[in-house]
């Protein structure tokens, strides 16, 4: 319970923790949460001699500041600041206060977190654990060669069906994000697993199934994202790869990789299917620490 001055603060909190309730059916868990960061800001600027209510735009800036020099995330800095944000406009609304402190304040910068990726040496080697003639081994080989090789997202390479993939001028048709259209080339090691796996692979698969599916999970039918992510972790296991992985950690290093080898960025973004090119330039941040990386191991001052 907080201390008696405090109480006024309290119920004014709790009262527009129930208009966004009523307003926005939020859950108990963001409702608490909203309510841990009005208090927290509150009891701050109650040590400062500061109401709650009646705090300036500089006295919200100083609480702002400290966090960051306690070395508290930007992101769950921005996150408080947004709460204090719809506190002062409820006050503004309910004529409690006649201006937003936070009006006029910035969010902190945040930055894009960087995707996570692999070397080109830990590729190599997870496309190299699928070792065997096995029909399950020859699909999986056949799909992690394509997927680095093209840059697919997960979902559209186990949504692939025959038509969409032509060997003779080894492109594959791709139905993207928003049902864009794009042709990407597959490569010829893709292409050369692709041919093993229609061999023979998937015709033990398909057994007498009708399906187009590409890729057939054991039932006949189109695998899950979900069971591709496990088959992914399960070679990275074999290969040794004990970085954490994600289901687009492919796809990320297919981008990567040409990036660190010259090619240009609205190529890859063609490639990738991006609408806006500032979505691939999140690459080119990867590709700058993978060259600092190099330079700082391999020259005589780095």
């Amino acid at each position: 319970m907080p201390d008696s001055p405090n109480r006024p603060e309290q119920a004014l909190i709790e009262r527009y923790l129930d208009a966004l309730w009523m307003e926005r059916g939020l859950s108990r868990n963001t409702l608490d949460a909203y309510r841990r960061d009005l208090e927290t800001c509150r009891d701050w600027l109650t040590a400062d001699g500061v109401c709650l209510q009646r705090a300036q735009s500089g006295d919200v800036q100083r609480y702002l500041a400290h966090r960051l020099e306690h070395r508290l995330s930007a992101r769950s800095t921005s996150r408080t600041l947004s709460c204090l944000r719809g506190f002062y406009r409820y006050l503004v609304r309910e004529k409690l206060i006649k201006q937003d402190p936070t009006a006029l304040i910035e969010n902190p910068k945040l930055g894009r977190p960087l995707p996570k990726s692999l070397t080109e040496q830990d590729v190599e080697r997870l496309l190299a654990a699928p070792v065997g003639d096995s029909p399950l081994v020859l699909r999986d080989r056949a799909m992690l060669e394509l997927l680095y090789a093209t840059g697919l997202r997960v979902s559209e390479l186990v949504g692939l069906t025959l038509p969409q993939v032509n060997t003779r001028q080894g492109i594959v048709r791709v139905m993207g994000k928003g049902g864009k259209e794009r042709l990407v080339p597959m490569g010829e090691e893709a292409l050369a697993h692709l041919a093993a796996y229609f061999a023979g692979g998937r015709p033990s698969l398909m057994g007498s199934g009708g399906s187009d599916v590409v890729f057939p999970s054991e039932r006949q039918q189109q695998m899950t994202r979900q069971t591709f992510w496990h088959r992914v972790r399960h070679w990275a296991a074999v290969a040794g790869i004990e970085k954490p992985l994600s289901p687009h950690t492919l796809r990320h290093a297919f981008a990567t990789h040409l990036l660190n080898h010259g090619a240009d960025l609205r190529v890859v973004q063609l490639l990738l299917g991006h609408s806006d090119l500032s979505t691939t330039q999140i690459y080119t941040h990867i590709a700058q620490s993978r060259m600092k990386e190099i330079h700082a191991r391999h020259h005589p001052r780095g």
